[in-house]
């Protein structure tokens, strides 16, 4: 194809009130980031728990796993449809909807009698985040205007980044100071403080349209993301050549085939329209928050054992080790769009890129087990900077690709993108981190007996857990696992700063280009490509 798809036209939305003044909208940023920071949060925060609900209600590690997994699988799932019924139906009922049946869903999660009833809590808490999750971006980017939007954006993908480790740490303090199920006492706080201030400061906006909803493109695109995602999180604990693993990809792979074919054919009705992919705007944006999130996230599964079982230290001062890279990250994101707007955003995204990989490098340099946390610390500082001012700039690029009328979608594909790296980056960085850890312990295990070898195989925990068994070798076991983790964190390191350098090559040839590229203005199509970005097209 040698032509650029036309973006789909967005019908004449709803007419809206006036314009909002200064205030309102610093109301309405305010009210937008404590709803998605409660989203966030709950993604992470229950990991923190993980001992105690297996403990409480003699869990397996399995269900327990579900129990965290479940409320990312039925947000990811539900973005895309629930977004475009946002853009249908209003945006502001659909937060006041969504806050009010979380709300719920985490208070009766705070008083599960069983395991059963908390996975339901939490399939109801994910549910009703992603009726949360894309409007909160659609609401910037339909209320904002032109010149402050992208500020705007900056400050929610602060949230979306650091948002999760804040989460943690804010968990992980209730945990360690009162009870377990406290921890679910920040998302009902932020759900009811959101809640209260939408009603207070938030206008309603839709879109009418002239095309019925999407149902079918809606089901497949459910399908795929839950097909997928499941592999990706089962895989690690099944076995990638597991049948149920082998089922849920074809099931998966089956439906984003048959999702992608059916949304060309519907065109300008579609829920996605897929043409716009050949957009650099789109594309380049995608793709980097894709890898940008799969790798933030991979290092989380890569810290967390380090601070505990390497360094010794609590589950709390190891979330509060992170926040150095979230307030980094944070702050970044927020200056990123004054550098979008002085130097363009792909510029600013290669530099951003540039500086996670080099925080990457830096991890895998320097890292040890007597450096302890300063032989990481710059590292994470250059990962936090880096990812912020990527971040933003991508964010943009999505959402100015689509015309007004469908901002819900765009900020839904947006959020799915960032689920899809999550998952993608924990499952790969974390599979890598376990094999380089057995490949470098497997020459450290003479003398010790073979059952309490095999266990010190599983993992750097596992092998401090079994220590005291072998006696005499116990000091000297933990000391392997220790350095032998450290191995297999460099090799995870170098891998995902491999990623990064590739990326880096991908936005530089075919990232959004440098011209500022405004949102479409309502009940317009977006904005015709530039000529770099009609190059990159073809």
């Amino acid at each position: 194809m040698t032509t650029d798809p036309s973006p789909p036209s967005a019908s004449a939305p709803v007419p809206g009130p006036d314009a909002p003044d200064p205030r309102q909208l610093r109301a309405i940023l305010i009210t937008v980031s404590i709803a998605l920071m409660a989203v966030i949060a709950s993604v992470s925060g229950l990991n923190v728990a993980q001992t105690h609900m297996a403990v409480e209600w003699g869990a397996s590690q399995s269900t327990v796993l579900w129990i965290i997994n479940i409320y990312t699988l039925a947000l990811a799932a539900l973005l895309l449809p629930l977004g475009a019924i946002g853009d249908r139906l209003g945006r502001r009922p659909m937060l006041v909807a969504g806050l009010t049946v979380f709300a719920a869903a985490s208070v009766a999660a705070a008083l599960a009698p069983t395991a059963g009833v908390m996975i339901g809590a939490r399939v109801a808490a994910g549910i009703s985040a992603a009726m949360i999750m894309p409007v909160t971006l659609a609401v910037i980017t339909s209320t904002f205007p032109e010149e402050q939007r992208s500020k705007a954006i900056g400050v929610w993908t602060g949230v979306a980044g650091g948002g999760g480790i804040l989460g943690m740490f804010l968990s992980a303090l209730l945990v360690d100071v009162a009870d377990w199920r406290y921890l679910f006492v920040l998302p009902v706080a932020l759900a009811v403080v959101a809640l209260a201030m939408t009603l207070a400061s938030v206008p309603d906006s839709r879109e009418r349209s002239a095309h019925s909803f999407d149902t079918v493109g809606a089901l497949l695109s459910a399908i795929a993301v839950i097909g997928l995602i499941f592999v990706l999180q089962e895989g690690p604990e099944r076995g990638w050549a597991d049948p149920v693993t082998l089922t849920g990809l074809a099931v998966g792979a089956t439906a984003a085939v048959a999702f992608v074919v059916w949304e060309v054919r519907r065109r300008d009705a579609s829920l996605l329209d897929v043409r716009l992919f050949r957009e650099r705007g789109l594309a380049g944006g995608s793709v980097t928050l894709l890898v940008v999130f799969g790798v933030q996230a991979g290092i989380a599964v890569v810290l967390f054992p380090f601070f505990q079982a390497v360094l010794g230290w609590s589950g709390l001062l190891s979330t509060l080790a992170m926040m150095p890279m979230a307030v980094m990250m944070m702050a970044a994101s927020t200056l990123a769009s004054g550098t979008a707007a002085r130097i363009g955003a792909r510029s600013t995204m290669t530099a951003g890129i540039a500086l996670a990989a080099l925080g990457l490098i830096l991890m895998a340099l320097f890292v040890s087990v007597d450096g302890g946390y300063l032989s990481i610390l710059a590292g994470l500082l250059a990962m936090g900077a880096g990812m912020g001012l990527s971040m933003t700039p991508s964010t943009e690029a999505i959402t100015g690709s689509l015309p007004r009328a469908e901002q819900g979608v765009a900020s839904a594909l947006n959020d799915v993108t960032r689920e899809f790296g999550t998952a993608l980056g924990v499952a790969l960085l974390g599979a890598l981190l376990a094999s380089g850890y057995r490949g470098a312990m497997d020459g450290r295990l003479d003398g010790v007996p073979g059952e309490a070898a095999a266990t010190a195989r599983e993992g750097v925990a596992n092998a401090i857990e079994v220590a005291p068994s072998t006696g005499g070798r116990a000091q000297a076991l933990v000391h392997a696992a220790q350095r032998s983790f450290v191995e297999g964190w460099q090799q995870a390191m170098w891998a995902g700063a491999a990623v990064m350098a590739v990326l880096l090559v991908y936005v530089v040839l075919r990232g959004p280009g440098n011209t500022p590229r405004p949102v479409a203005a309502r009940g317009a199509a977006a904005p015709e490509a530039g000529p770099e970005e009609r190059a990159g097209a073809h």
